[in-house]
């Protein structure tokens, strides 16, 4: 079997797809930005990844090279998934300023203890995230499904098994060098969209895990975790391709492995993503 045939069988990507037309290619979007990207040093991968790189993206499916550009500004703030700023000396800005002190043992009692919304009351267990607590990279999903609310860790199932996969070809490893994350540590019912309440009571959690874990990159799966996390109404597809910051982390924004999943040949995409990612991740490295 062929390297290519071999990475594809392992995410499970069917040999033979359809091309599809490149619709949301930032390079298109941002002509200007191309003079920059050619200015860019090219961040050589180790000789066994390139193989791999290569193979995935030796598929038939339209790809485009996603080259790092220099951080953006955020885009406008979606006023339906961010509620207002509480005031100062309220009682959620004192949580908000008591969170922000906890180290981790505390930050997770506080999480499996937490009735600050009505997600406590349908909830079976939270879930507060899983992996290396030193780990330099960071993945945000939205918000627990039946299975995670059940077993209580993030991105388990079919979905999980195919983040695991994705996640095995560049080398990382749920547990060891990875931290997996939501921004809702409880499941909404039926799996429906976050209030914008909801993440206001869990933000702050999400917001202290990453500063106590100081990832040198975050992949944010799906777009309604991309739109919270960086107080957006941009589309996914427009948010793809382009490095985004989150308190001065480099952010890298692709689908949901339940998406890709439903949709194979976005798997491509979410690949490329992930090279881009990888290049993030190599260039924070050497400049520390």
């Amino acid at each position: 079997m062929s390297r290519r045939a071999q990475f594809l069988e392992v995410l499970g990507i069917p040999t033979e797809w359809v091309p599809r037309e490149r619709k949301d290619d930032p390079a298109e979007a941002v002509p200007e930005m191309a003079a920059v990207h050619a200015a860019l040093p090219v961040v050589e991968a180790p000789v066994a990844e390139t193989a791999v790189v290569a193979a995935a993206l030796a598929d038939p499916v339209e790809t485009v090279s996603a080259p790092v550009a220099p951080p953006v500004a955020r885009a406008p703030v979606a006023p339906s998934l961010v509620p207002a700023s509480p005031e100062p000396g309220s009682a959620q800005t004192d949580r908000e300023a008591g969170i922000a002190a906890m180290e981790w043992p505390a930050l997770d009692a506080a999480v499996a203890g937490c009735t600050a919304c009505g997600l406590c009351q349908t909830r079976t267990n939270t879930v507060f995230g899983v992996g290396d607590r030193q780990a330099e990279w960071m993945l945000v999903g939205e918000a627990p499904g039946e299975n995670e609310d059940l077993q209580g860790e993030p991105f388990v199932g079919q979905a999980g098994k195919l983040l695991d996969n994705m996640l095995g070809a560049l080398g990382l490893a749920r547990g060891r060098n990875v931290f997996i994350a939501n921004v809702l540590k409880c499941r909404p019912p039926g799996n429906r969209n976050p209030e914008p309440e909801e993440v206001a009571q869990c933000e702050p959690f999400l917001r202290r895990q990453i500063a106590l874990l100081k990832p040198k990159v975050i992949v944010v799966l799906g777009r309604f975790a991309a739109q919270s996390l960086l107080r957006t109404t941009t589309p996914i597809g427009k948010l793809r391709g382009t490095v985004h910051t989150y308190e001065g982390i480099p952010v890298v924004v692709t689908y949901h492995p339940a998406y890709l999943l439903r949709t194979l040949t976005d798997k491509a995409r979410a690949w490329e993503d992930l090279c881009l990612a990888r290049e993030v991740h190599d260039r924070a490295g050497a400049g520390t």
